[in-house]
């Protein structure tokens, strides 16, 4: 839900910005016109304050078909949604910090089997330059890099562009070499921070749109609290006293720390073997027991 309710808002955010017009139905019509004349799509306004309405007023779940959130993500310069899920970065957040992009080919859901078409793409907010784009060598495609080592390899690529850019003295030219100590996170400098429906992001700004709850900054929760998302890699092995989970409408969720679900407010439980065997993974000794 947190992915729609984002690209909704930030639709509705460039349709106020371009179009003036400061009523949702005025934008929804603004955004009508637009998307049949630009991108030969037809929506009627009506269905896009229903959106409006939905997500960022009643703050609830709809349905939406893929190819409208492929229109709405492409109208706000994304190629389609799954583009913008992975990719999108609020204005003005974490604008300090080196990110990195990793961006993947049509077929990227099948990673393991496309991984000779994956791209690194490195930006360094920090500075004016060019984006610098690293492509895998031939090498390491042949040998197969797994996605973890890609990972890791981004971010060894990225510690010293992170040391140079946070520079300020005259040795502009110098770049500190990569030590482990370039691996620890920068201290938390921002007031307050957002659930984005995986983990909090930090923001300076106390109000970041309709139906998003900013609160005071967290360093534990921020750096450490995140929802588990693949809860078919979780066992009683690796997730037993180590997760903890809520249960709403015989929905459950896993999470990393203690505490409560930031989307319905429901306290956290530990993980018992019966919770992670019914909605996880399956218990090792159960599995070789039906086996």
């Amino acid at each position: 839900m947190f992915k729609k309710k984002l690209l909704i808002n930030e639709v509705f955010e460039q349709v106020r910005r371009e179009s003036g017009k400061e009523s949702k139905s005025g934008q929804a019509l603004y955004l009508c016109v637009y998307l049949e004349e630009n991108l030969k799509f037809l929506i009627a306004d009506k269905t896009l304050v229903r959106y409006y309405d939905a997500f960022l007023r009643d703050d609830k779940d709809l349905n939406i078909d893929s190819q409208v959130l492929d229109k709405l993500s492409e109208y706000i310069g994304y190629k389609n949604f799954m583009e913008f899920s992975r990719t999108f970065t609020k204005k003005g957040e974490e604008t300090s910090k080196t990110i990195i992009k990793i961006d993947f080919d049509d077929h990227s859901e099948f990673f393991s089997e496309k991984r000779s078409n994956i791209i690194v793409n490195i930006t360094n907010l920090n500075t004016n330059d060019s984006i610098p784009t690293f492509k895998i060598p031939n090498g390491i495609k042949q040998n197969g890099l797994g996605f973890m080592e890609l990972l890791l390899l981004a971010l060894l690529l990225t510690s010293n562009i992170a040391f140079s850019s946070n520079n300020n003295s005259s040795d502009k030219g110098i770049t500190m070499p990569f030590t482990l100590l370039s691996r620890v996170k920068p201290p938390i400098e921002k007031d307050y921070m957002y659930w984005n429906g995986e983990r909090y992001i930090a923001t300076d700004s106390s109000f970041v749109g309709p139906g998003f709850d900013v609160v005071a900054m967290n360093e534990h929760k921020y750096r450490y609290f995140q929802k588990i998302m693949r809860k078919d890699t979780l066992s009683d092995i690796n997730a037993l006293g180590r997760t903890w989970y809520s249960k709403y409408d015989n929905i459950v969720e896993f999470f990393t720390d203690d505490g409560v679900n930031p989307e319905n407010g429901r306290e956290l439980r530990k993980s018992t073997p019966q919770i992670l065997y019914k909605y996880a993974g399956r218990s090792k000794d159960i599995t070789e027991i039906e086996e």
